[in-house]
């Protein structure tokens, strides 16, 4: 949760210093609605796009006619203030909410209604803000359960230890690249917070995702465990594509190739972090009018 010191360093990024993040050449693409007719189709280069999103809850819209795309390869950060709708998008772009209107295409085929479950197998896989793991059971295990589900074995507690052992090879190499080499037999209950975090992230890329979603991936984090989720999180984007929900901007600055500013469930303003934290928009609804 961003504090009124965090918005203000935000806002002093921009206005006091020539911040240049490793991505400042990328592509800006501004917010801008653009007719029906002439909005592209979605092309090799997208791998999510939505089509006018929106979620209402009893007259309250919470996400308004929200139009992404998410290029292949790349990390794309949703940022803004408290209740701009940023977990109600992802929670609508995974289907753990249904949208009230709009369409949601991945890889060029559109899921909008499909199932959680379904969204999942198609390589669209996601992170939640608390810590999603088995906390009794060891670091192993729990990246080996999820080797399972992607088999399709998920269920199989009766097989004997020796069948199970087939997915260790995997798991091992996941614990490693996560950077919990040496903690295979430490139950998930004992790790430390940011350990836990990317223990989560190994389970998840268990599940072989093509565009992984990652919510608030450093959110009550030590500076040394923010250092190092960032650089697992940079590690894991080599070859696939993230999407994450970010509060902490200096990992969003580092890391994004693209970021897409929301504010009362709409979007502000699109670009590289130069380009975003500059606009007068952003800068009004971190601060307010009177800062402006």
């Amino acid at each position: 949760m961003p504090t009124p010191q965090a918005n203000r360093q935000f806002v002093a990024n921009c206005r006091h210093r020539n911040h240049n993040p490793p991505y400042a050449g990328a592509p800006i693409r501004r917010a801008v609605r653009l007719p029906a007719s002439q909005r592209s189709q979605v092309t090799t280069d997208t791998i999510l796009e939505t089509r006018a999103l929106t979620k209402e809850f009893k007259g309250f819209v919470a996400v308004n006619d929200v139009n992404l795309k998410i290029r292949r390869g790349t990390i794309h950060a949703l940022i803004g203030p408290n209740g701009a709708g940023k977990t109600t998008c992802f929670n609508l772009l995974t289907h753990f909410l249904t949208p009230t209107r709009g369409q949601i295409y991945f890889n060029g085929n559109e899921i909008t209604g499909s199932r959680p479950a379904a969204i999942a197998r198609k390589g669209l896989v996601r992170s939640f803000q608390i810590s999603a793991v088995f906390p009794h059971l060891t670091v192993l295990e729990n990246v080996r359960i999820a080797l399972q589900r992607k088999r399709g074995n998920s269920y199989d507690f009766w097989r004997s230890q020796a069948a199970l052992a087939a997915f260790d090879t995997r798991a091992n190499e996941l614990i490693e690249a996560v950077g919990l080499a040496g903690y295979e037999t430490t139950l998930a209950v004992e790790l430390p917070y940011g350990r836990k975090r990317a223990l989560e992230i190994a389970t998840t890329l268990a599940l072989d995702p093509q565009l992984l979603l990652l919510d608030e991936p450093t959110a009550g984090m030590a500076h040394d465990d923010v250092a190092r989720i960032a650089a697992l999180i940079k590690h894991v984007a080599a070859d696939r594509t993230v999407l994450m929900v970010e509060h902490n901007l200096s990992v969003v600055s580092t890391l994004s190739d693209t970021i897409t500013v929301l504010a009362r469930g709409e979007i502000l303003a699109e670009g590289d972090y130069a380009t975003v934290s500059q606009h007068p928009a952003v800068i009004e609804a971190y601060l307010g009018a009177s800062h402006g």
